[in-house]
């Protein structure tokens, strides 16, 4: 038994980083709609694996016990082989995400396998009962692993009663982009702003090309409602496109900034709009329009009270680098004649992203400022971002640059105090910059460094924000 109790700490390891990663940070199921099944399955399996490990730490199942026992890890099993059924049909998952669950599936199989045997030759000879065992510190463990695992049941099943009762009437992005049907090639288009501007451009009967690098994964996304393309040298001589929306790039946020890895966040932006902008100079067909993403790292570490409109100088440091010359690579469509309009976006809320992993210490009631706080979130939230775009792409007196924030910029603490006042949990829990630093290195600027951007081109158009202020952005994703 000591071999089974073991394995069942390690699924239960395995199991909360694969919630706590995939299912929560990076593919945020409790957000997707397509999601509600899925959801669904997770949460009924987690009631009963707290079950498993919470009966299994303190008691054994003798006699007739032992059926009740086989009943819920048969439920359990056949649950796990649904769950691999629907999410084969409504999503590609990620490679580790893969790998972790092949690795579950034989750590679970060899776990259940050894529990039977044991369970056939000294529980099932017994007088019926539950007995209790003593397995020492293990069974706290299992005992943590069983509360959390049921809170994480219960939380599946809320989002998946949201989701189901989610009033479609509710969706204030509905037609967002109508108008004509548009041809639109989107770079980016599975990331997490690309992902909602597709599907918003596919509901408003618009034929989207996805160029990305990996097209099967965007196939699965869409449904097979856009063509996705790795390359553009695939596409017909005569295609053409109304607007270019270049989303394109690696992520910002992840490991440390090597000099291969700032190669690649260059390579991803910067090479790949140099790519587009050269195939639409072959283009018989220019767009009229090409939308171009961008960062308000561009202005560089700035002091709180220093505001930047986007009439401001360039700051320093590799984010000014990298947008700079991404925008310098858009900036050669200037000569194609087509409309060029960069939004150069601040910290983007939303049901994904980086938001999540923001939150995630205040829900576990450990959050708190970041450095002394006093840095200056600039953010916006997608909801606005999509209307932006879809401004841009109609609004041909759209040109240049704008500064993609929310009016309301916010010292660190500022952010901090509001999302525990949002999510109802303390914000007391500072963490100093140096250990920031020593871990992420000059990508460290991003979480105490900050500036105080001014979407003031936006402003003077009359743009109104959806979400101006960020307790209105957290609150709809609290």
């Amino acid at each position: 038994m000591d071999i089974v109790i073991t394995l069942l700490i390690a699924q239960g390891l395995m199991g909360a980083f694969d919630t706590l990663y995939h299912h929560e940070l990076t593919v945020a199921l409790p957000r997707k709609p397509s999601a509600r099944l899925e959801l669904s399955i997770h949460a009924i399996r987690a009631l009963l694996y707290g079950v498993v490990f919470g009966g299994l730490a303190w008691f054994e199942w003798r006699g007739a016990w032992v059926l009740v026992l086989a009943a819920l890890v048969l439920v359990e099993v056949g649950l796990t082989l649904w769950d691999f059924v629907v999410e084969d049909n409504s999503r590609k998952l990620p490679s580790t995400e893969r790998v972790l669950h092949t690795v579950l599936a034989i750590n679970g199989g060899a776990l259940f396998g050894l529990l039977a045997l044991h369970a056939a030759q000294h529980w099932w000879p017994q007088p019926s009962a539950l007995v209790s065992a003593d397995y020492g510190w293990r069974a706290w463990v299992l005992s943590v692993f069983a509360l959390g695992v049921a809170i994480s049941g219960v939380r599946d099943g809320i989002a998946a009663w949201q989701l189901g009762h989610r009033a479609p009437a509710d969706n204030d992005l509905a037609e967002l982009f109508s108008g004509p049907p548009q041809r639109i090639l989107v770079t980016g288009g599975t990331g997490f702003i690309g992902e909602a501007l597709v599907n918003q451009l596919l509901a408003d009967g618009h034929d989207v090309t996805v160029l990305t690098r990996d097209p099967l994964t965007a196939a699965y996304l869409f449904d097979g409602r856009a063509r996705c393309l790795r390359d553009l040298d695939t596409l017909h001589p005569d295609s053409a496109f109304d607007a270019v929306i270049n989303l394109a790039g690696a992520p910002v946020v992840g490991g440390r900034w090597s000099a291969q890895r700032k190669a690649r966040l260059l390579a991803s932006r910067v090479g790949t709009t140099e790519r587009v902008v050269d195939q639409m100079r072959l283009a018989t067909h220019k767009p009229a329009v090409w939308i171009n993403a961008s960062a308000i790292g561009y202005y560089g570490d700035r002091p709180a009270d220093e505001p930047l409109p986007e009439s401001a100088a360039a700051g320093s440091g590799f984010m000014h680098e990298l947008c700079q010359r991404w925008e310098d690579a858009a900036a050669g469509v200037d000569a194609l004649g087509i409309r060029r309009v960069v939004l150069r976006f601040g910290l983007v809320f939303g049901p994904g992203g980086s938001l999540p992993m923001l939150l995630l210490p205040f829900r576990f009631g450990l959050g708190g400022r970041m450095g002394d706080g006093r840095q200056v979130m600039s953010w916006v939230h997608r909801d606005d971002v999509l209307a932006m775009i879809a401004r841009a792409l109609h609004d041909s007196t759209m040109r240049g640059i704008y500064n993609a924030v929310a009016p309301e910029a916010v010292p660190q603490a500022e952010f901090a105090r509001t999302a525990g006042r949002v999510l109802h949990r303390p914000a007391w829990f500072p963490v100093p910059a140096w250990p920031i630093q020593l871990l992420a290195g000059e990508m460290a600027q991003l979480f105490i460094g900050g500036q105080r951007v001014v979407p003031q081109r936006l402003l003077d158009a009359g743009f109104v924000f959806r979400y101006p202020t960020v307790e209105s952005a957290l609150r709809a994703e609290a």
